[in-house]
């Protein structure tokens, strides 16, 4: 379903690229608008109920990543086989991390998701900063663009260990979708900064 909304925000930055920003935008505030409320349904174990509420959620989130992967195809030495290897990155990490993370100590897990929680915490505010700086018409740097999506990779790699370790602890087995959702923003998150790496590093 991702996949599916990707491919239609390409679509649409292709026949019509004026109407791409506004409907990016509206998407954005109903993607956000839809986590929230389809976390608290999934969270009440009402999953028949928000499971098409998830579904929305994935095809508005491909849809708001398309303009990432438009940037990714136009630039040399990244392109399709570059988000192809990103997101064969992302499985390879939650291979490893459902190794790592289920066999954590709780000591040890307790003290991860702390760090991991401090991580991305830095890391959304390195990327607003980045954000607001670039509205200003700023342009950022490429060591300091490669150096932020490292850091984002590396935190997202530590929190698909901490999914495992932490997810099972949290929630029932009537609450999977919330699992699955938690699950599922690790793993974009980690997708999304893995293509930003490989974006800053064959950036001219």
């Amino acid at each position: 379903l991702t996949a599916l909304g990707s491919f239609g925000g390409l679509s649409v930055m292709a026949s019509n690229p004026a109407i791409f920003m506004p409907t990016f935008w509206v998407a954005f505030v109903a993607q956000i608008a839809l986590f929230f409320v389809a976390s608290r349904i999934a969270n009440q174990e009402k999953n028949s109920t928000a499971l098409p509420l998830l579904a929305t959620y994935s095809l508005l989130t491909g849809y708001t990543l398309s303009g990432l992967l438009a940037l990714a195809l136009g630039t040399s030495g990244v392109g399709i086989t570059g988000i192809g290897a990103a997101a064969l990155a992302c499985g390879v990490v939650f291979i490893a991390a459902r190794q790592i993370g289920s066999n954590l100590s709780e000591e040890d897990g307790f003290a991860l998701t702390k760090t991991i929680g401090i991580g991305i915490f830095a890391i959304l505010l390195a990327v607003v900063g980045q954000f607001i700086f670039a509205i200003l018409g700023g342009g950022i740097p490429q060591f300091l663009d490669i150096a932020i999506s490292a850091l984002g990779v590396l935190v997202f790699v530590g929190a698909s260990v901490v999914d495992f370790f932490i997810l099972p602890r949290t929630y029932n087995d009537e609450q999977y979708l919330s699992a699955a959702l938690s699950m599922y923003l690790t793993y974009i998150n980690l997708f999304v900064f893995i293509l930003r790496l490989l974006i800053a590093i064959n950036r001219d």
